[in-house]
């Protein structure tokens, strides 16, 4: 039979382990969430280039296009509609950036009317530093996403979700292609 020190001693040893344990899933969480911020700033890079390189890009086509208004004032207003979302959620700010990415490609669509624009260098430097751009959203993307579902993971899956919700971490949104015609695969015919 157990004495009641002896009793009391494996209590403390079983609360230990408990706050230990306790404290590690806090640390792997803190980790997760700090690794998904990361993602988003490396996005928000990516986006703030972007927005960045579009008035260079407006301007190059109205020189060539200026009859396009409409067209031009479509990427303009979605360049606006981008900035304002900067500081909202996640799903809004992606809602906006896939109309700017829609209004590009109506811009890059009636570019295919001027030959003279597709030849130009200024154009050319600035239509090729936008696919890179693209590029780096994309990955940046991809980061973002992967890191998101490691923290949901977490957040969600038992023993971490009693601590997740003892300190009130939260699922993050992911950063998700907003127009359903965007996910459709294009036809192509030979």
């Amino acid at each position: 039979m157990l004495s009641l020190s002896t009793l009391a001693l494996m209590s403390a040893g079983v609360l230990l382990v408990l706050f230990l344990w306790a404290i590690a899933i806090y640390n792997k969480l803190v980790r997760y969430r700090q690794q998904a911020a990361e993602g988003w700033s490396g996005i928000d890079v990516q986006l703030k280039r972007r927005a960045n390189l579009i008035p260079n890009l407006v301007e190059t086509v109205k020189g060539y296009a200026s009859h396009e208004k409409s067209t031009l004032e479509a990427v303009t207003e979605s360049r606006a509609r981008c900035a304002d979302a900067v500081r909202g959620p996640v799903p809004e700010r992606g809602a906006a950036e896939g109309l700017l990415s829609q209004a590009l490609v109506g811009l890059f669509a009636v570019v295919e009317d001027y030959p003279d624009l597709k030849a130009d260098e200024s154009f050319l430097g600035l239509q090729k530093s936008l696919s890179e751009i693209e590029d780096n959203i994309q990955m940046a993307r991809r980061y973002y996403n992967g890191t998101v579902r490691i923290l949901n993971i977490a957040v969600e899956s038992f023993p971490d979700v009693l601590v997740a919700r003892q300190f009130h971490f939260e699922r993050a949104d992911y950063f998700q292609i907003e127009d359903s015609q965007d996910r459709l695969v294009p036809g192509v015919s030979l």
